[in-house]
């Protein structure tokens, strides 16, 4: 009986995350591929080209990392997703996105404790860009 009911939680706990990732994955993918027909973002990747071409990777990613600092991770995997990355890529903008993500939230959370938020937002994205290039000349 309680391994039916952990089974049971498990499954519905499983398809509720399911359901929430894909409330923000499936809007963001049909956004892009909509912004991606009507020249937007083929637009946003050649201003956001010359600072990505740094670390690696297409001017499309820039929408992955503001989506996923503003945001969360999982807009911003809705875009990777969208474009399609190959695995030199995918693991640049992991680890970029890993050390810099949803600052609103943290930085909100930080500045709790005390903490200059500015120092710590500007600490974040300087380590996400400088480990990206590091990243895109070892590998």
């Amino acid at each position: 009986m309680i391994l039916a009911n952990t089974i049971k939680k498990g499954l519905f706990n499983g398809i509720q995350l399911t359901y929430d990732i894909a409330k923000i994955i499936v809007p963001i993918y049909v956004a892009l591929s909509f912004l991606e027909t009507v020249g937007v973002l083929e637009r946003l990747a050649l201003i956001a080209e010359p600072l990505m071409k740094l670390v690696g990777l297409p001017g499309e990613m820039s929408l992955a990392l503001i989506l996923g600092n503003v945001l969360n991770m999982y807009a911003a995997i809705g875009v990777i997703v969208a474009v399609g990355l190959d695995v030199k890529q995918l693991t640049i903008i992991s680890v970029m996105l890993l050390f810099s993500h949803t600052l609103p939230v943290e930085l909100s959370i930080a500045k709790k404790t005390g903490i200059r938020v500015a120092g710590i937002a500007i600490l974040r994205i300087t380590t996400a860009f400088i480990s990206g290039i590091i990243l895109n000349i070892i590998l």
